[in-house]
Formats: structure tokens, C-alpha cells, sequence
């Protein structure tokens, strides 16, 4: 009877091994995350890198769309409209981030809602020219609401306009990488620029295997991952390793519709909070974990931080 553990763990553990990992690959701010570049170019440059990359690893990706972004001097851009064509052109979609990324913890509801419905002025009419319907919505900072009210009050008004909330799992700071990278390559130091996407892809690598963790711990096995990054040109340049690194780790690409399509994504969430939080952390939270879900964190060395700072 002694080998019936040692049974159960080799049984447990080929379950693990023969489980299919999927992560969708979703896009925040897009057209493009500029950090005030001169660069007139950047942007298209950011598109056509991104989407180079989607295509080379069959990613189904979906960008979330800030339509300001759009406009200049407010009227909208051909060349920046063009950059929306790009993305459904090549089979990826897209979705809601409002029209400003205004920050629900701050300002009134009433404004908030109306950026949303602002925010697929140009989408939504986009969207149905390839034979799409615009229903994705990614919250700003990932605040959803901070008590129940703000929290019900803006998921009825989501549902009441056709949207689906898109949670995030993989949570990161990836803004701050983005930025010092940036601030390398103004300052013509590719040295250092290399050095902090070197950086990065180990910072993204421990994050993965953070939130594997603590999938395991709130649902039992590694849920199908939802990566939120945003449309910089550090990601534009270094998706492809991105990409090797989840392939690595025996990922495939998955829509950001079959990733939704998971019944982990249906649990019910009954904890608030004004932070932004990964959905598995909120499911945790919800099971009575508190904060402990959280105790675990891989921080952003602090080279990096203040690099980004300059």
C-alpha cells in the first residue's frame, strides 16, 4: 500500500505534463505608446512590427484601442486609421479601452461611461467593415470598481452595450521597461538598450511562472493565461523572444474569444478592491484567501525604475 502515494503523485504529475497551455496575446493603448517621440513614424513602425511578429508565430492577437489616439487636432488621421486597417488586415482584433483612458477611480461615472461609447466611434463602424462586431472591453489600470456598486453599476452598463470584460492573468510593469527603453534609444545608447531588454524578458519569464504558481493555487491547474502588454516599441522589437519564451514553456496561441470561452473565466468574483488586480488574484481574493494570494510578487530592479524615471 506504501507505493499508492507514489502512484498518485506520477498520475498527478503526467496530468500536468499532458495539459495544453494556452495564453492570448492581448495589446493595450493602441495605435501605439509614443512616450512623446518626435519619431512621426514610430507608430506605423510599432503596427508593422507587432503584427510581422503575430503572423510569424500564428498569435490571434487583439489590440484594445484608446481612439484619442486617433486624432490630430482633433480631427481624425488617415495614417493613424490606416494603422487599425493593419491590425484587421492581418486577422488580429480589436477592442475597447476607452476613449481617453480615463481611470474609473477617479472620475464620475457618468463620464466614464460616455468615454467608453466614445471610445468605438471609429472601431466599432471599422470592426463591421470586416465582418466583425466590436465587443471586447479592457479596463483602464484594470480598475473594475471599487466596492460593489461602482462595480455592478459598470458591468450592467458594459452588458447593456454589447461588451464582454476582458481580465487579465499576467499582470506586469511592463510600462516601466517600455519606458526606460525608450529613453536608451533617445539617447542613441543601444548598449543599454539591449541590457534592458535583456531585463525584461527575464523579468516577463519569472512573472509567467508567478502566475502558474498561483493559478495552481486558486484553481487548481494552470487556467488558459491572458498576457496583457502594451503597444510599445520595446514590445515591437522584442515580441519574437516573448513569443520563444512561451513556446518554451509549451504555450500555444489562443483568440482572446477561446481564452473567455474557459469556465475559470465564469467564476464568480466577490471582492472589490480600488487596485488594479489580476484576475486570478480577484478569484483568490474571492475564495478568501485575502491578500496573502498576493504575498509573492517579482519586482522591476530598481535600475530599471529609475532609468525610467529620466
Amino acid at each position: 500500500m506504501k507505493t499508492l502515494p507514489l502512484l498518485l503523485i506520477l498520475f498527478s504529475t503526467a496530468l500536468a505534463i499532458g495539459q495544453e497551455k494556452k495564453i492570448c496575446i492581448s495589446i493595450d493603448d493602441v495605435p501605439a505608446v509614443k512616450y512623446n517621440s518626435k519619431n512621426r513614424n514610430l507608430d506605423k513602425e510599432i503596427t508593422l512590427k507587432l503584427i510581422k511578429t503575430f503572423k510569424e508565430y500564428s498569435i490571434p492577437a487583439i489590440g484594445f484601442v484608446n481612439e484619442k489616439k486617433l486624432y490630430k487636432k482633433g480631427k481624425l488621421d488617415s495614417t493613424k486609421l490606416e494603422l487599425l486597417h493593419l491590425w484587421l488586415k492581418n486577422g488580429c482584433d480589436l477592442g475597447n479601452h476607452t476613449y481617453s483612458h480615463f481611470d474609473y477611480n477617479n472620475v464620475p461615472e457618468s463620464d466614464y461611461f460616455k468615454d467608453i461609447i466614445d471610445g468605438q466611434e471609429v472601431t466599432k463602424p471599422l470592426l463591421n467593415e470586416y465582418g466583425k462586431t466590436i465587443k471586447y472591453f479592457r479596463h483602464p489600470y484594470l480598475h473594475t470598481g471599487s466596492d460593489s456598486l461602482k462595480a455592478i453599476k459598470l458591468q450592467e452598463f458594459l452588458s447593456e452595450n454589447g461588451y464582454t470584460s476582458c481580465p487579465v492573468t499576467i499582470d506586469n510593469d511592463d510600462y516601466l521597461f517600455a519606458k526606460a527603453y525608450h529613453i536608451a534609444l533617445t539617447k542613441n545608447d543601444n548598449s543599454m538598450a539591449a541590457t534592458i531588454a535583456e531585463n525584461y524578458i527575464d523579468y516577463m519569464e519569472k512573472i509567467l511562472l508567478l502566475f502558474e504558481r498561483k493559478s495552481t493555487e486558486v484553481f487548481g491547474k494552470n487556467i488558459a493565461q491572458s498576457l496583457l502588454i502594451h503597444a510599445s516599441l520595446l514590445n515591437a522589437d522584442y515580441l519574437d523572444e516573448l513569443a520563444m519564451l512561451y513556446k518554451k514553456h509549451g504555450y500555444t496561441f489562443v483568440s482572446q474569444e477561446e481564452v473567455l470561452n474557459q469556465k475559470e473565466y465564469a467564476t464568480e468574483i466577490n471582492t472589490y478592491s480600488s487596485r488594479g488586480l489580476s484576475w486570478i488574484y480577484r478569484r483568490g481574493m474571492s475564495l478568501g484567501k485575502g491578500d496573502d494570494i498576493m504575498s509573492e510578487s517579482i519586482d522591476v530592479p530598481d535600475a530599471i525604475i529609475q532609468y525610467a524615471k529620466e
